[in-house]
C-alpha cells in the first residue's frame, strides 16, 4: 500500500484491469462510438482489451478523442513557446484554467505533438463522483485534489498532494500541470491564488523556497478560448454573487459544464507556453526573506506571464466595446464577428437583464482589461 494509493492515477500494471471493467460500460462506448465513428464496436473493444498502459491509453484512444472534439466543436488549436522546452525535462506548468476537462487535455495534446513529457494533472474529486468517470480519470493519469474537507483534513490533504507532485516531478520524471486557482475562472479575471503556491511549497526540502520553485521548473501557461463553451452556465453563480447570495450547485452541475465544455463551439484556441521561471525566482529571493512575500511575489510573476501572453480574440475586444458603449477596438474585429458575438449574447442570456449582460460581457472583456494593465501590451 502506497499512502498515495487514494489520489494517484493507476499503476500500468493496473490498467488493463481497469479498462476491462469499464470496456461495456455506456459511457464508454458513448466516448468510443464519438472518437471512431467508423469503427465497428467490436474493434475498439478489441483494441482497449489490449491496452495495458497509460500512456498507450492516453495516445491510442484520448488524443484521438481530442482531435475529434477540435474537429467538431472548433475552429483548430494553435500553440506557441513549446519549442522552448526541453524532451527529457518533467516541468510544473501552472496555467490559468477554463474549461474542466479541456484545457489539460490540449496542454497534453500539445506536448505530444512535440514530443515532450506529458503531464499528470490535478483533477477536483468532485468532478469525478461517477464510477466510470473516476476510472477514466486514473487511466488519463490525474490525480484527485480533495474538495470539502474540513480545516484539519485540508492541511493533511495538502501536504499529501504537494508530497506527490515533488515525487512525481523529481524522481519520477513526470511533468505536472495544475490549475493556477482552485475551480475555473468565471469572470474571466486569469489571477493565481497564493493556497495554490503555499500547498506546492509544502513539498519543499529546500532551505529556501525559491531553491525549491527552481528546481521543480514552474512554467506558466495562458490558454485561451475565442467562445467559452460554458459561459453561459457560469451566469448563475454571477447573478447569485451580484445579489449577495450563497450559490449552490444544482445536483448535476459539474457533469453538464463537463460535457458542454467538450462540445460547446469553442472557435479558435490558442496555448502558450510562458519561460521557465528562473532569474525571477532569483530576485524574489534576494528581496523578501519572508515567505509569505516570497509566495505573494511569485503569485504576481506567474500572473505577469499568463495575463501578458494570453492571446486576445476578436470576442474580446467586442465584448470590451459593448460592455463600454465604445468603438476603441474596432479595428480587431469585423462588423460580422460583431454581429454573430451579439446573436450569440441574445440567444444565450437575457438581455434587457442589466446584471446578467454585464456579466457575461465582462467574462469575455477583462482580458483585454487586464492585458491593458501592461504597458503597451495591447
Amino acid at each position: 500500500m502506497s499512502k498515495f494509493d487514494h489520489i494517484r492515477p493507476f499503476y500500468d500494471s493496473e490498467v488493463n484491469e481497469a479498462i476491462c471493467s469499464v470496456v461495456h460500460h455506456p459511457m464508454m462506448k458513448a466516448l468510443m462510438s464519438f472518437t471512431f465513428p467508423d469503427v465497428e464496436e467490436e474493434v475498439w473493444a478489441n483494441q482497449l482489451r489490449k491496452t495495458h498502459s497509460k500512456r498507450d491509453f492516453q495516445i491510442n484512444f484520448i488524443y484521438n478523442a481530442i482531435q475529434q472534439v477540435l474537429q467538431k466543436s472548433s475552429d483548430g488549436l494553435t500553440t506557441s513557446g513549446f519549442e522552448k522546452l526541453d524532451k527529457h525535462t518533467p516541468y510544473l506548468f501552472i496555467s490559468n484554467h477554463r474549461d474542466i476537462i479541456l484545457d489539460t487535455s490540449l496542454i497534453n495534446v500539445s506536448l505530444y505533438d512535440h514530443g515532450l513529457i506529458m503531464t499528470a494533472s490535478a483533477i477536483g474529486d468532485n468532478l469525478v463522483q461517477k464510477a466510470f468517470l473516476h476510472v477514466l480519470s486514473r487511466l488519463n493519469r490525474n490525480f484527485l485534489v480533495q474538495r470539502s474537507l474540513s480545516p484539519r483534513e485540508l492541511l493533511q490533504s495538502s501536504k499529501l498532494m504537494s508530497e506527490y507532485i515533488c515525487q512525481l516531478l523529481t524522481r519520477e520524471n513526470r511533468s505536472v500541470w495544475i490549475a493556477q486557482r482552485e475551480g475555473r475562472t468565471k469572470d474571466g479575471n486569469d489571477m493565481t491564488q497564493q493556497g495554490v503556491l503555499k500547498m506546492l511549497a509544502m513539498g519543499s526540502d529546500e532551505e529556501n523556497l525559491m531553491d525549491y520553485f527552481k528546481k521543480i521548473k514552474i512554467v506558466p501557461v495562458s490558454i485561451s478560448y475565442e467562445y467559452d463553451p460554458t459561459d453561459m452556465l457560469k451566469m448563475p453563480r454571477l447573478m447569485a454573487e451580484a445579489n449577495d447570495e450563497v450559490y449552490i450547485k444544482e445536483k448535476n452541475e459539474d457533469f453538464m459544464t463537463l460535457i458542454s465544455g467538450i462540445m460547446g463551439q469553442k472557435k479558435h484556441i490558442h496555448i502558450h507556453v510562458g519561460d521557465i521561471l528562473d532569474k525571477e525566482l532569483d530576485v524574489i529571493k534576494e528581496e523578501n526573506d519572508n515567505q509569505n512575500k516570497q509566495i505573494q511575489a511569485l503569485a504576481q510573476v506567474i500572473d505577469d506571464s499568463i495575463l501578458t501572453t494570453y492571446k486576445l480574440w476578436p470576442t474580446n475586444y467586442i465584448a470590451y466595446d459593448l460592455l463600454n458603449d465604445t468603438n476603441r477596438f474596432a479595428n480587431h474585429y469585423t462588423e460580422k464577428e460583431k454581429n454573430l458575438f451579439e446573436r450569440r449574447l441574445e440567444m444565450r442570456i437575457d438581455i434587457e437583464n442589466k446584471v446578467m449582460r454585464e456579466g457575461f460581457l465582462a467574462m469575455y472583456a477583462n482580458p483585454v482589461v487586464n492585458k491593458m494593465k501592461y504597458e503597451n501590451a495591447v
